[in-house]
């Protein structure tokens, strides 16, 4: 059983901005390089409005566990500005951070790592319920019990350690955790990457459940558009510290208007085998580029199959204006292009 097979999530109204992210540098250090710096993010501007999901998909080294943790202030930002709910994130410090930190929540990738082998699952639920002072004696302990239950677990789990548990139980236990101050917003870093297929979607519908049950938004981090689709409202795709496009679920399906959307969509395998054995993945040239030396111009055009060169998309950095349908918009000076091309030659997947 794959993702794929998750339950579709349900369309919903959704309310104001709760994050607003503008034009967000993230650049780390390189020593013995006279100056350089890995680029991990660079410029990146979105909005994510409450009560929905967005989808922020792309390659590893595009930098988006990185924006992840400069949203949850786990990274401090290098410029730009992080407004959750009207207040800038990047500029709090002391107490005032700390109590942003209550509403902005984070599930990390890894079960196996985010969990401190040393704790209970009991104390592993209950630090940031300690660190805040929020539940004592008997109210703890029932508290720790009711965040057991609403991820699926035995609430008599408590006293056991994450050793024993698998890794689907070990990603429960860190949406317990990411749960236990009653956040408004969830970054979920690749939080089924490093699960069986089988358990991928389970935990995707949980996430939708705990959703619709506590109007959480989310931030959902994968590689793969396959999973993002079941449980996005919209949907940004990342390459190289950018967005090069931000869509509309069903429209970034139906009609991609950047190549590297394109490119990523075509790699999906298809169910049916005949049309499987027909269709043309679009191939990428070579490797991503190195993030300390980005290339001119277009971040893409190195790999694009459709970039002109030498011409300007070696030359002109493209802007993220509004290609496609309404509310679509993408990096790309020839957008929409390999899209039509490919909806007759290759075969998109259809959603």
């Amino acid at each position: 059983m794959k993702a794929a097979e998750a339950r579709p999530s349900t369309e919903r109204r959704v309310d104001p901005v709760i994050l607003r992210v503008e034009n967000v540098y993230k650049h780390f250090p390189v020593g013995g390089l006279g100056g350089a710096a890995v680029r991990a993010v660079d410029g990146v501007s979105f909005e994510i409005r409450r009560g929905e999901t967005l989808g922020l998909v792309g390659e590893s080294g595009s930098g988006k566990s990185t924006l992840g943790r400069v949203i949850t202030a786990l990274h401090l930002a290098s410029g730009g500005s992080v407004l959750f709910e009207g207040k800038d994130v990047t500029k709090l410090r002391g107490g005032k951070l700390r109590q942003i930190r209550r509403q902005l929540q984070i599930i990390f990738q890894d079960p196996f790592a985010s969990l401190d082998p040393r704790m209970t699952v009991g104390e592993i639920i209950a630090e940031p319920l300690d660190n805040y002072g929020l539940a004592r004696g008997r109210q703890r302990q029932l508290r720790i019990q009711e965040l057991l239950r609403v991820v699926g677990l035995n609430p008599n789990f408590t006293n056991r350690y994450p050793h024993e548990f698998s890794g689907g139980q070990r990603q429960r236990i860190g949406i317990a955790k990411a749960l236990a101050l009653n956040p408004s917003l969830i970054v979920c870093d690749e939080p089924v990457s490093a699960l069986d297929v089988s358990i991928q979607a389970q935990i995707i519908n949980l996430l939708q459940d705990l959703q619709r049950e506590f109007n959480l938004t989310y931030l959902f981090i994968a590689h793969d558009l396959a999973v993002v689709r079941h449980i996005s409202n919209r949907i940004a795709v990342m390459y190289l510290g950018k967005i090069v496009e931000i869509a509309d679920r069903m429209d970034i399906y139906d009609r991609p208007q950047h190549p590297y959307t394109s490119a990523l969509l075509s790699s999906i395998p298809v169910p049916d085998p005949r049309r499987e054995a027909n269709r043309e993945p679009i191939p990428l040239k070579g490797e991503i580029p190195s993030p300390v030396n980005p290339p001119s111009g277009c971040r893409f055009h190195t790999r694009c199959p459709i970039a002109r060169a030498p011409g300007v998309c070696s030359e002109v950095e493209p802007p993220l204006v509004a290609h496609g349908r309404p509310g679509q918009v993408a990096a790309c000076h020839f957008a929409g292009e390999l899209s039509a091309r490919s909806a007759t030659e290759t075969h998109l997947p259809s959603v």
